[in-house]
């Protein structure tokens, strides 16, 4: 398994850590897609987020070459909004994600682009859902099947955005990792429910315990994608397999996928549980171990943690 800091980069560290840090105020912008009359989607709405529609298939591409196609609040926002509208009927019965270029689908979110408001300036609006919670939903709530087409490495957000997805292609040569307990950080629990319900409990274990990088058979040995392969092919294949979705009867796929996730809810957390998870988040948020953790991704050497 190859080393962290061979693949990150000090802003994907960044990246990576500002899930936890921020919580951010999100205004509803679904008015600025009322003009989209019965989901006729065929450009970008969003220079970070170019969405394409190929028959009953939409393709969306995270397009932040610059930044690793890191997930920025603007384009999580963007990309929550326009499920929500191509949910509204069956015109869409398929979506594709995947990362500009061939190098890398997702570092994870971003903190460059994302403007913070200080809680105490009097215009403060309430707090709203976090805007990467609120977009990775939106993906595992999708009324129809939706593709991780994996055609680069996947690094923390981004790897939860793959574990939303109903079915995840990946060309042979990707890396995928969560390095949360490298960072002395206990990951949102909404999160590691996605990756409970999209590889079950002894994988989750081990992605977390572990905070290794996976690559080649081990990504099919470990359920993390469902096919490898070579990458001149990838494109081809992921479509014609969206294609043979998109064949069958949007009831029958609606349903089918409402009853998946019913069984799938079992796993969900109760309040009580909810808010001790929230604490144990919180609790290392406060720790020396974070600090001793970033330190020593940036010294590049191996932390010294000591559990408080």
């Amino acid at each position: 398994m190859a080393n962290f800091h061979s693949i990150l980069t000090m802003r994907d560290i960044s990246i990576i850590l500002n899930f936890y840090y921020k919580t951010f105020k999100i205004r509803p912008f679904m008015n600025q897609f009322n003009h989209l009359k019965g989901i006729q989607m065929n450009t970008a709405t969003n220079k970070k987020l170019i969405i394409e529609r190929k028959g009953f298939i939409a393709i969306f591409t995270i397009n932040c070459p610059e930044k690793r196609n890191a997930l920025s609040d603007e384009l999580l926002i963007d990309l929550h909004n326009n499920l929500v509208l191509l949910s509204r009927n069956n015109d869409i019965r398929c979506v594709i994600f995947k990362g500009a270029g061939d190098k890398v689908f997702s570092s994870g979110y971003d903190i460059g682009a994302i403007p913070v408001k200080n809680a105490s300036d009097p215009g403060t609006e309430p707090k709203t859902p976090d805007a990467l919670i609120q977009a990775l939903a939106a993906i595992k709530n999708f009324a129809f099947p939706t593709i991780a087409m994996m055609n680069g490495h996947a690094f923390g957000a981004g790897f939860n955005l793959c574990a939303c997805c109903d079915i995840r292609i990946a060309a042979d040569d990707i890396k995928l990792g969560m390095p949360p307990a490298k960072l002395g950080i206990v990951y949102h629990p909404k999160g590691m429910q996605q990756f409970l319900e999209a590889f079950g409990m002894q994988t989750t274990k081990e992605i977390f315990y572990t905070a290794s990088v996976f690559q080649g058979d081990t990504l099919l040995q470990k359920g993390l994608a469902d096919y490898l392969i070579p990458k001149a092919d990838l494109e081809k294949f992921t479509f014609e397999y969206a294609l043979s979705i998109t064949r069958n009867a949007p009831l029958a796929l609606k349903g089918n996928k409402e009853i998946i996730a019913m069984f799938e809810k079992e796993m969900t957390l109760g309040p009580e549980n909810m808010e001790k998870a929230l604490e144990l988040v919180q609790q290392s948020l406060k720790s020396d171990d974070v600090k001793e953790g970033q330190t020593a991704f940036l010294e590049k050497r191996e932390p010294k943690f000591k559990g408080c």
